[in-house]
């Protein structure tokens, strides 16, 4: 599908402020990249309804494959159709594509550099009342440390979608992390995703604080943006769709611009996005870092709302973790 009909199709089908869950651009995305790529296929673990993937499977019979709960299995055999020269993408919900295949994905897919993109969802603690066997809170941690290994979690539909369509560009594997629940659009149809790069949705000259997000927290952090503006302080909001590699470059500049850096995800602290950015400002040590995210500890069930009040992983949070990291 050309960049021109990308546009207008997401300009018509992703209106800013809309709510759209990102799993619903994934199974949007794949359905055009099976028009526009005879070597795309789509393998699923028996929840193509939940994954969107049945989209796909309607349009392109003959190129899904529902490989029923074995999902060890499915990323084996996506890893032959990949070294077979088709382009496979393998669905499942985050807890069974990193955890219980994660043997499979180390051995079958990145450590032959297959090119495999392993695209989750269900993830984080947005899968609410599920309960914490089913939401993954260290998936980042296990894909980040796993060599060759690309990790990108998308903050809304529009990037969703043209992750999805850049994954197919690149001949490596990708653990790509998609959510169940509905967030704000927040990018326009012209947004192009860059790998490696961070995004600054945010900022002006004499910012207080960045905040660094990545998923559907993104969407949280501008809305902290603006209880801190209301404070009088002003704040730099940066999405990190890309955790690995991750944008060191970014990290420092703001790092250096700005008092104190706070991070969001919606994931155990340990070893996501606030390891990965740590990592880089310990080199550093310009300024102080505060970190939003599970506290090492699994989820119980509830409302997503309810959770994300329970670990302090709301706007408010982020915006009173920039507080006092500033202090």
């Amino acid at each position: 599908m050309t960049s021109s009909k990308t546009a207008e199709y997401i300009k018509n089908n992703y209106i800013i402020g809309s709510e759209i869950a990102t799993r619903v651009a994934y199974g949007d995305a794949l359905c055009h990249l099976g028009e526009a790529n005879p070597k795309v296929v789509v393998l699923d673990a028996d929840l193509s309804a939940a994954t969107q993937t049945n989209k796909f499977a309607k349009a392109f019979p003959d190129r899904f494959f529902d490989c029923g709960i074995a999902e060890g299995n499915m990323m084996s055999v996506s890893s032959g159709l990949a070294l077979s020269g088709l382009i496979p993408f393998a669905s499942t919900f985050a807890m069974f594509g990193a955890g219980r295949a994660y043997e499979q994905v180390r051995n079958s897919i990145a450590y032959p550099r297959a090119n495999v993109k392993v695209a989750v969802t269900h993830s984080g603690i947005s899968v609410g009342e599920d309960g914490a066997s089913h939401q993954c809170i260290e998936d980042i941690a296990l894909m980040r440390a796993m060599p060759n290994m690309t990790v990108v979690c998308p903050s809304d539909a529009v990037e969703a979608y043209n992750i999805i369509l850049a994954a197919a560009e690149v001949d490596a594997p990708w653990y790509i992390r998609l959510g169940r629940s509905a967030v704000p659009v927040i990018h326009s149809s012209d947004y192009q995703f860059k790998l490696g790069k961070g995004e600054v949705l945010k900022s002006s000259s004499n910012d207080d604080v960045t905040i660094i997000a990545t998923g559907l927290m993104v969407d949280k952090a501008l809305k902290a943006y603006d209880i801190l503006q209301k404070q009088g302080i002003t704040a730099r909001v940066v999405n990190m769709a890309t955790i690995k590699p991750i944008d060191s470059e970014l990290i420092l500049k703001c790092a250096r611009e700005t008092k104190a850096i706070v991070t969001a995800e919606e994931h155990n602290i340990i070893g996501g996005l606030g390891s990965a950015v740590s990592e880089v400002m310990a080199t550093s040590g310009v300024a102080k870092l505060g970190m939003i995210g599970m506290p090492d500890c699994f989820g119980r069930s509830g409302s997503p709302a309810e959770l994300f009040k329970l670990y302090k992983m709301t706007e408010n949070d982020i915006a009173d973790k920039a507080i006092d990291v500033l202090k």
